[in-house]
């Protein structure tokens, strides 16, 4: 149990075209009786500011956490560019620390508490993302606010972060890899991985 929890912002990404799922959107697919959505904000529930990038799937029920809804223009234009939409929806000021979150991992619950329980410890600036299987899993992570913002505004005033890699938006923030049990990071891209990972298959 965490005594001091970090102050978070959180940004999850629900937005893909889902096309090795046949178009069926990820966010709405149900493991435990739960859609994926519903797991990524409740593990993200205690956010100061929670944003979901993508459409609302949860056919008016009340989601964990109450976020924002926002979508990326124009639509499916990359994670970047959903990370991008997301962090401009922010209200207010930013938390020391800002959560970035794909919303296909069953297992999200339990990355979440690693990353903030490393939070908590850290005593150095680096932003944290987690080491899975032999990589890093960029979204899945906990970021600096500040240089995260600074990666940001670096790309916008050179362009667009239309169709850029999450590698070439994030080039410049310092991280450390913070390892998690093995299968903590698993997501979902074909119906084989929803199986393998308990989900629900129509």
């Amino acid at each position: 149990m965490r005594a001091n929890p970090p102050l978070f912002d959180a940004v999850v990404l629900a937005g893909g075209r889902s096309s090795r799922l046949g178009g069926i959107p990820k966010a709405g697919l149900l493991v435990e009786g739960t859609t994926l959505l519903e797991r990524t904000c409740a593990a993200l529930a205690g956010a100061a500011h929670l944003v979901v990038v993508g459409p609302e799937t949860n056919g008016g029920r009340a989601m964990p956490g109450a976020p924002l809804f926002v979508r990326e223009e124009p639509a499916f234009a990359g994670p970047a560019a959903a990370l991008v939409a997301g962090l401009r929806a922010g209200t207010g000021r930013r938390a020391p620390w800002c959560a970035v979150v794909a919303c296909d991992m069953p297992r999200v619950a339990e990355l979440v508490d690693v990353l903030l329980a490393e939070a908590a410890a850290s005593d150095d600036d680096a932003s944290l993302v987690t080491f899975d299987g032999g990589r890093c899993q960029p979204l899945a992570a906990l970021y600096r606010s500040d240089d995260l913002a600074a990666a940001v505004a670096a790309v916008l005033s050179a362009g667009t972060a239309d169709n850029l890699s999450m590698r070439s938006l994030l080039a410049s923030v310092r991280t450390r890899p913070v390892p998690v049990a093995p299968g903590t990071t698993h997501d979902v891209d074909t119906w084989a991985d929803a199986r393998a990972l308990g989900i629900d298959v129509p």
